[in-house]
């Protein structure tokens, strides 16, 4: 005798719409949060210019200083004894010029204090406009210690 029922077993399959919903969720979120970048550059034009050249440019008065607190205005070596005294040699400098600029030329060695004196000497002599002169590094040059 037989006891056992004769049962007819499925074969278990594998659900794969759950697996299809996870997969579009995971779709979605990519989509979502990637960002895209363009690869190629732009194509610019860029715009001619076909202005005159500046008829006048305004006069530049050249301070120049050295490691030592030399000064030199316009190519005359000045000897500092006063502010007042380079105001003076600053306006003779400048002449009747309309908003003449100070350009001060000064060694990065050179103290605070004599770029201070040629600042306020133009104060003094009443040019307000004032602007350093600087360089580019040079290429393969070391960075200065700190």
């Amino acid at each position: 005798m037989n006891l056992r029922r004769q049962s007819s077993r499925d074969e278990p399959e594998i659900n794969f719409i759950p697996l299809i919903d996870v997969l579009l969720v995971i779709l979605i979120f990519l989509m979502v949060t990637t960002t895209y970048q363009r690869v190629k550059e732009l194509s610019i034009t860029l715009p001619e210019a076909d202005a005159e050249q500046a008829k006048q440019r305004p006069k530049e008065v050249n301070v120049g200083v050295d490691p030592q607190g030399r000064y030199v205005i316009d190519g005359t070596v000045f000897a500092f004894t006063t502010v007042g005294a380079m105001a003076e040699m600053l306006r003779r400098s400048a002449g009747d010029a309309k908003d003449p600029i100070v350009v001060i030329n000064a060694d990065a060695n050179a103290t605070h204090q004599s770029v201070i004196h040629v600042m306020e000497a133009a104060r003094a002599a009443g040019l307000t406009s004032i602007t350093f002169a600087t360089q580019a590094p040079t290429p393969g040059a070391a960075a200065p210690a700190k």
